[in-house]
């Protein structure tokens, strides 16, 4: 082999040496530095360092975060966090009946179905412009329901609520958090919200902190992936859309607030504890 590679055998008997002399810093650097690899691109490049290492010592490792970090910088493993941009969609001049803020930033809840938050954020397309409508469930940060649509009207916010309620199905009355945006200020949103036993509840004028939860998430959800794809067609979005909240946010994503579990891991744990 050495002979047809044309290396000298004293050479290939050095390389060998220095080969099984790996200290075992060395060899727990590279172990560590494939499974960070398997999880970044698990995650779709979407994690950083901090929720990296929380995984790592789920699984038993003992590491921190400053090391973690720094393989990552070494190798190039960056996440995709893009810029932030904003497009008002909230249209609180009108005439429409606004509900008092009943949550008023009371983001503790103890029950799944307890508290709904709802917004509306832009989504951009080369086809056209679209919006998102998405309705969280305040204990679970799940996505209950949501709906993408090029017009930003009332029947797009009626189709989220729909889709939730039909979805989850509470028994219990579901306090229903919103901005005070025409859409969910209308007769006939107000009047859903009525039939289905909900009570609604808005936030202060120009206040988005009382809306928090649901900020946070399109936040989240630009930041890490609207931004960083390219929507050709209307259809490729919605698909795309699909994938990242049902396969990934929902089920995959873990969540600070929920004790670095994905939103659907939470919410089974819940029901299994209560089920004992």
């Amino acid at each position: 082999m050495c002979a047809v590679l044309n290396v000298s055998r004293s050479g290939f008997y050095k390389w060998m040496n220095e080969k099984l002399k790996e200290t075992n810093y060395q060899k727990r650097r590279r172990a560590l530095l494939l499974r960070i690899t398997w999880i970044f691109t698990d995650s779709y490049c979407r994690y950083g360092s901090p929720k990296i290492t929380r995984i790592l010592r789920n699984e038993g490792w003992i590491v921190s975060e400053r090391l973690v970090g720094q393989i990552m910088s070494e190798h190039g493993l960056r996440s995709c966090v893009s810029r932030k941009f904003r497009v008002n969609t909230t249209d609180s001049n009108h005439d429409l009946a606004i509900a008092p803020n009943v949550l008023n930033q009371q983001f503790k809840t103890t029950l799944p179905n307890e508290v709904w938050m709802a917004d509306i954020t832009y989504i951009p397309c080369r086809e056209g412009r679209l919006y998102l409508a998405s309705i969280m469930d305040l204990y679970t940060r799940r996505i209950v329901g949501w709906k993408l649509s090029d017009r930003m009207t009332t029947d797009l916010v009626l189709a989220a609520l729909e889709q939730a309620h039909a979805s989850e199905q509470p028994s219990e009355s579901v306090l229903h958090h919103s901005d005070r945006g025409s859409q969910y200020a209308s007769d006939a949103y107000r009047g859903r919200l009525e039939q289905l036993g909900m009570q609604a509840s808005m936030s202060r004028k120009g206040n988005c902190y009382d809306n928090a939860c649901i900020e946070s998430f399109h936040s989240v959800l630009k930041k890490e992936f609207i931004y960083c794809t390219k929507f050709r067609t209307k259809a490729q979005a919605q698909q795309a859309m699909f994938e990242y909240i049902e396969l990934f946010y929902n089920r995959k994503r873990i969540h600070g607030s929920l004790d670095y579990l994905s939103p659907e891991q939470f919410r089974t744990q819940f029901y299994n504890k209560k089920d004992k």
